[in-house]
């Protein structure tokens, strides 16, 4: 779901950090060229914020802006993060690191005090920013960016489009709305208009060979953290290799209900859907330092 580099969830449905500025992008280009990239769906200016990256959608794209890199590889895409590469779903690349596919272009090369951000291998990793945080399914990891945080699946494989390049099995990453360019002004407006996005940046890239169409699995509120949310998930099914499931999540922010986060899944269809269902319910307000701030 996540082209990527090694270390993100491999298969399509979420590229690697590369969306978001700050949050969900950046396997590290220390890692040689397997950083995978979550797709972004929106192109989010790497300026706002330099997220980390974050394993959701189809494939992390490796290290193009670090030189020395490896094929590129995806996973969900999220932003770039300083040293990383680009996010999740194909956004912007953040210093050091390349766009997610379809996304913004890559930074500069890492810096010797630049590195991506500690991987997580067990309970859950904090959004700080909108005061939540992400549960870590087993055989996953998570990575906390500055404004988001991403879990990305260890399992990875040569993506079936594109096989210079690495996909991993899933991914996940949280976000402001605001910054994914999500649209609408209630948790099921956002959604509904986030998941095509979503499916688009995880499974929709030449690694997959592209959707030819989707199922809607689910479409439905529910309670996430306390606050009042809403989920769409489609089964998006692909011309090579393996059809996706991806949700995308919306639900004001339980530490400034101004602010609505979106968090955007992909798992490859050969997974358990469960694992979405449980990550949904594992989400809970974080007891770190959320501060609910404007971005």
């Amino acid at each position: 779901m996540y082209p990527g580099d090694g270390g993100q969830p491999g298969s399509g449905a979420y590229p690697g950090a590369a969306g978001y500025p700050a949050y969900p992008a950046c396997p590290a280009a220390s890692e040689g060229g397997k950083g995978r990239r979550l797709r972004l769906g929106a192109a989010v200016g790497a300026a706002v914020v330099v997220l980390a990256s974050i394993g959701v959608g189809v494939y992390a794209l490796a290290d193009d802006g670090g030189g020395g890199g490896s094929p590129s590889s995806q996973g969900p895409g999220g932003p770039g993060a300083p040293g990383g590469q680009g996010g999740p779903f194909g956004g912007p690349g953040g210093s050091g690191g390349s766009g997610g596919d379809g996304g913004g272009s890559g930074g500069q090369g890492p810096q010797p005090e630049q590195s991506q951000p500690p991987k997580v291998r067990s309970g859950s990793v904090t959004d700080a920013v909108s005061g939540i945080s992400l549960p870590i399914p087993k055989g996953w990891y998570g990575q906390q960016a500055n404004a988001g945080a991403q879990v990305t699946s260890d399992e990875s494989y040569k993506c079936p489009g594109d096989t210079a390049s690495t996909c991993t099995k899933g991914g996940a990453y949280s976000a402001p709305a605001l910054l994914l360019g999500a649209k609408g002004g209630t948790a099921e407006e956002i959604a509904k208009a986030d998941i095509a996005k979503n499916a688009e940046e995880s499974y929709g890239s030449k690694s997959y060979g592209g959707i030819t169409s989707h199922d809607v699995l689910d479409s439905k509120a529910v309670t996430v953290a306390g606050q009042k949310g809403y989920f769409v998930r489609w089964k998006a099914v692909t011309s090579k290799g393996a059809d996706g499931i991806v949700e995308s999540l919306a639900f004001p922010s339980p530490a400034n209900a101004k602010q609505m986060v979106v968090v955007r899944f992909g798992v490859d269809a050969d997974q358990k859907e469960t694992v979405l269902d449980d990550m949904t319910k594992g989400i809970k307000v974080s007891t770190g330092s959320g501060n609910g701030q404007d971005v």
